[in-house]
């Protein structure tokens, strides 16, 4: 099964994946790009969109209602509000999650309800390790069993994690530890899984591990060869083994060896010979062999190649093109998955708290209504020929085949903001009386009359 498959291995994967992600250049560049495109510089953002449902005014935006809902999550969000520790802020939470999710393979969210908080809500980031391996057992009263710590009904569903107190690796301040049980319901347990009855999560690290060690290794000695061979070198013989006294002695075996000076010549006693050390490194398939591995890791990450090695001396327009796309797709899916898993659940939540601790001036009986009618943005892509890409925007507004919340979406923001946007700016123009040099949306198109065939009673 996949959990008999990874529960003897899964502390050593993950170990072996937080080494890489400090030492290894290439996996520190795979979770930054992580961080930076699925990520991004402000995050998953929060777009409400409650609409009235009263007779008069059902359909349009309850534009009251959204903001009050988008200014207090962004309050929430901010250091300090929401986390329980108070050093993060939302956008770190999210950074902290991708990258755990990479490296490690999965990552603890617990929900708290705290009185202390205005919001009534805060999470807590706990690392893998506090989900005990080790712990598995069947629950004879209740038939539940816990698998690595996690513990299941009949139908494989999580009813409780029996997590550590304290961090088990962690001997800095004490060593007395023990498992506290605590509801499904307070934890969210991201991993993305492979198997249909995984329990815990895997580091997407593990598929590359073994090329990622053996690259290290052949380049730690391509780089001793090169030194050496940078350092001209060679042996002294004679066929006594005598003749030659050197300027010093090495201190191991007492073997005569002398120190050569640049330009200089020595004359050797009679009898003896000279043999040159002359290695040839790197070799002149060091780069077409190195490029080969680091595709296989690259492919092996899902990522593309020119990404991972920063590499784009052979890349044209259509080659990185087709490789962003190919990579922004992979993107994607860990954004959706992200939204599905991390963003939506605590928001719900945090919703809920809010206004049940008054925060929010909203009724508690709507909650499922704003709940339904909240919109996540992700980061947004731009595109490597801008100009191309709008006018292919602009095909296929004329066409149909595109909406202006497509192409909003592809940019990060949602169509109502965008007209909002050109809204403002239009009226902080009139203000001060500033004509704008271009208008957008086919204003200044002149209107085709459609054309009535045959007399007055056809029309």
């Amino acid at each position: 099964s996949a959990d008999a498959e990874i529960k003897d291995n899964l502390r050593v994967l993950r170990d072996r994946a937080r080494e890489l992600a400090r030492n290894d250049s290439h996996i520190a560049r795979y979770l930054n790009l992580m961080i930076s495109n699925v990520i991004g510089k402000a995050g998953i953002r929060v777009s409400s969109k409650v609409r009235l449902d009263d007779e008069v005014n059902g359909g349009k935006l309850d534009i009251l209602a959204n903001k009050l809902i988008e200014s207090a999550w962004k309050e929430w969000t901010k250091k300090g509000n929401c986390t329980a520790n108070g050093r993060l802020s939302f956008l770190d939470c999210q950074k902290i999650a991708i990258e755990s999710l990479a490296r490690d393979g999965e990552v603890l969210i617990r929900k708290l309800k705290m009185p202390d908080s205005p919001f009534g809500f805060q999470i807590q980031f706990l690392e893998a390790d506090h989900l005990d391996e080790d712990l598995n057992r069947h629950d004879a009263k209740t038939g539940n069993e816990i698998k690595m710590g996690v513990e299941v009904d009949k139908y494989d569903k999580p009813v409780a994690y029996h997590i550590y107190k304290r961090h088990p690796f962690d001997k800095t301040y004490m060593n007395e530890n023990e498992h506290i049980r605590v509801p499904a319901d307070e934890i969210i347990h991201l991993y993305m899984p492979s198997r249909a009855e995984q329990t815990r999560g895997v580091s997407s690290i593990a598929t590359v591990m073994a090329n990622v060690k053996q690259l290290n290794a052949y380049l730690e000695a391509e780089i001793v060869a090169a030194r050496t061979a940078a350092s001209k070198m060679g042996f002294f013989s004679s066929p006594d083994g005598e003749g030659y006294v050197g300027d010093g002695e090495y201190e191991d075996t007492y073997n005569p060896v002398t120190t050569a000076n640049a330009g200089t010549f020595e004359q050797l006693p009679a009898g003896v010979s000279f043999t040159a050390f002359d290695p040839q490194h790197p070799t002149s398939a060091f780069d077409s062999f190195t490029s080969s591995v680091l595709r296989s890791i690259a492919s092996g990450l899902n990522i593309s190649y020119h990404a991972l090695s920063n590499d784009l001396t052979s890349v044209n327009y259509s080659s990185i093109r087709q490789g962003a796309l190919e990579d922004r797709s992979t993107f994607q899916i860990w954004q959706q998955f992200m939204v599905e898993h991390m963003i939506q659940p605590i928001f719900n939540e945090w919703l809920e708290m809010a206004i049940s601790t008054g925060y929010l001036s909203l009724p508690i009986e709507k909650v499922e209504k704003f709940r339904s009618s909240v919109t996540y943005i992700p980061r947004n892509f731009a595109w490597i020929d801008p100009l191309k890409e709008m006018n292919a925007n602009v095909v296929g507004l004329q066409n149909g085949t595109v909406t202006y919340s497509d192409i909003s979406a592809n940019y990060g923001r949602d169509v109502e903001e965008l007209f909002e946007q050109h809204q403002k700016e239009v009226e902080l123009a009139k203000e001060y009386d500033i004509e704008l040099a271009y208008q957008p949306f086919g204003a200044n198109k002149t209107p085709v009359e459609p054309k009535i065939e045959g007399g007055e009673d056809d029309a």
